[in-house]
């Protein structure tokens, strides 16, 4: 029987159509190096972790989740590279504002270029002309900043994902679509539920550059543009955290923070339309508790602090896992106890797979241990002993970042398909409605936990395990 078809992309007219406390990943500094305020910004020690007067006395704005990732980067967490980042309020502001604008014959050798302690975006119009926009420090705002780059200015150098199992070199690519500066994230320090995300970030002399071909635009005295592969922002429609929300419409976030659709393709030279224009519910770029952020190779998820309050915890999940654990599930051919992992488990290296790893029949979702009962000759496909329907088999693994429950049970259990990532029901079903930008204008769903493309519809099964944990 051949393999279930994958779910259809869908382009992008489609989708329109329908310095401390510092910024610091979950654990805290021993030691230092330069942060996007040319401060000092945290680097972090695993075997120390924060005491609770620390987490009573910061301020935390929220937290960015790579994903693709099960709670951890394959090789681990390190430094600025992670799969999850927490921005804390500074001890010093480090925000900039927009003070003033004039054009120049020759960018390069201006006086705010050439000022390392000058923060100014650049606007080339030609050879011989450009505007360049002077910035100011702003004592109400702290910045971050987001990129491929490891240089000291970004805060969370982030990496392409890589679809499935990430295991050490495994998630490498070979040429990133990322920009080394991406985008730069500017909170209030006086309302800390108040973030704005904006496309592009401040190189090590403080500069933005935005070349000749460069998407830009004037509407009066002000100058906007947007960087190459572009910043692509999704609000979701309701609570994200409470299991009620849907996936809202993908736009496009400027240099300045304008909001617009979607250009033809990702890199097209001709901006999408101010959705002032669009005669549809105002969209700005203030994030929201679930927001995702596209930087066209990985997708971030915004989750506030707020709304990670209501969401479980990982304690809580593991919890879950113990629970369908204690129930005792078996396998119907083998009868031997079958346990839940909370990572992906492998192969040893004879080949042999644990006999208490539990499988899903993606056609059924009747899970089971390893045997062969049921496979047929070169192919892929096995019969399920139980209602001898045939299709392929997965491997079930627990999806235990927390980041990505939009609510915590009841534990009726779901599992991704084809990856077998288990989650809640309402967790599972959000996620395999999302469509993530892919490409240069298509859109797929793909499972949180792994960033594996889902197949079939609806994408996902309900799991039954046999003896009293159904």
């Amino acid at each position: 029987m051949p393999a279930a078809p994958r779910r259809p992309r869908l382009a992008a007219a489609a989708i329109e159509a329908s310095a401390a406390p510092y910024l610091v990943p979950a654990q805290y500094a021993t030691s230092a190096a330069i942060g996007s305020d040319g401060a000092e910004s945290p680097i972090l020690d695993d075997k120390e972790s924060p005491t609770e007067k620390d987490k009573a006395t910061r301020v935390k704005y929220g937290e960015l989740v790579i994903l693709g990732y099960n709670g951890f980067l394959p090789p681990g967490d390190r430094g600025r590279k992670r799969s999850k980042y927490v921005l804390y309020k500074r001890h010093d502001p480090n925000g900039v504002k927009r003070s003033k604008h004039y054009v120049v014959k020759t960018p390069h050798n201006s006086q705010a270029i050439l000022d390392s302690q000058q923060h100014s975006i650049s606007y080339t119009l030609s050879r011989n002309q450009a505007i360049i926009v002077e910035y100011m420090p702003d004592e109400e705002t702290d910045m971050f900043q987001i990129g491929r780059s490891s240089e000291s200015p970004i805060d969370f150098v982030v990496v392409d994902t890589v679809a499935g199992e990430k295991t050490g070199d495994s998630g490498k690519v070979v040429q990133s679509t990322i920009s080394r500066f991406a985008c730069r994230i500017l909170a209030e320090r006086a309302n800390p539920s108040v973030a704005r995300i904006y496309a592009a970030g401040f190189d090590s002399s403080r500069n933005i550059f935005l070349g000749e071909k460069a998407t830009k635009w004037q509407e009066g005295r002000d100058i906007d543009g947007l960087t190459t592969n572009g910043i692509l922002l999704m609000h979701p429609q309701g609570s994200f955290c409470g299991g009620d929300s849907e996936p809202g419409v993908w736009r496009e976030v400027s240099v300045c923070g304008g909001i617009y659709s979607l250009r033809e393709s990702r890199s097209a030279q001709k901006k999408g339309r101010a959705v002032s224009t669009l005669h549809v519910e105002e969209v700005t770029n203030v994030l929201q508790d679930g927001t995702l952020i596209d930087l066209c190779g990985a997708t971030l998820l915004w989750r506030s602090a707020e709304g990670l309050e209501k969401s479980p915890t990982k304690d809580y999940l593991e919890n879950l896992v113990d629970k369908l654990n204690a129930g005792r599930p078996v396998c119907p051919v083998g009868l031997n106890t079958l346990v839940i992992p909370r990572k992906s488990s492998y192969t040893g290296p004879d080949g042999s797979a644990d006999k208490q790893q539990p499988y899903v029949y993606l056609n059924c979702g009747h899970v089971q241990g390893s045997h062969d009962w049921g496979h047929e000759k070169n192919s892929h496909s096995r019969t399920c002993p139980l209602c001898h329907k045939v299709g392929p088999v997965q491997k079930l693994c627990m999806g235990i970042e927390p980041a990505f429950y939009v609510d915590a049970g009841p534990p009726i259990f779901f599992a991704f398909n084809p990856c077998g990532h288990m989650a809640t029901e309402k967790t599972v079903k959000y996620w395999a409605s999302v469509m993530i930008p892919h490409g240069t204008n298509a859109f797929e769903s793909f499972c949180p936990f792994c960033a594996t493309p889902l197949e079939g519809f609806p994408g996902y099964i309900r799991l039954i395990f046999q003896d009293n944990v159904d």
